[in-house]
């Protein structure tokens, strides 16, 4: 049964605000390649995902809240959905909690039980 691509981003989001590794991995397909927010590195295997998420997830406070109101939501056939937006990332650093506005952009197929194909997030760099 098809999802809704923002209800599959909603589950992202909660499933990474309740630090739930094992929920977060469920939602990317086995050969979903992530370009993370906070690496220099593209990950392309189930292992590297997990190894970024427990990493990403140990940090204290850890939160992520989507900016809805800056949601794209494009269909590309069939099942396949694009979603771009904004979101920002919260956690602590050297006891002070910071934040980290990012931008993002998904492909999902949203009748697979692993919608997530491609992920992609960075920081938004300072206008110049």
């Amino acid at each position: 049964m098809a999802q809704r691509p923002e209800d599959i981003l909603e589950s992202w989001v909660l499933a990474v605000n309740a630090g739930d590794c094992d929920r977060i991995m469920s939602l990317y397909d086995e050969r979903a390649v992530l370009i993370p927010t906070f690496s220099n590195r593209t990950l392309s295997t189930p292992e590297a995902l997990r190894e970024y998420f427990q990493k990403l997830g140990s940090r204290e406070q850890l939160k992520v809240w989507l900016h809805r109101k800056k949601l794209h939501v494009q269909s590309i056939g069939g099942s396949i959905f694009a979603l771009s937006g904004l979101y920002c990332w919260e956690f602590m650093v050297d006891d002070e909690l910071l934040r980290f506005e990012a931008r993002f952009t998904y492909v999902l197929d949203t009748e697979s039980e692993r919608p997530i194909r491609h992920h992609h997030s960075s920081q938004i760099p300072r206008m110049l």
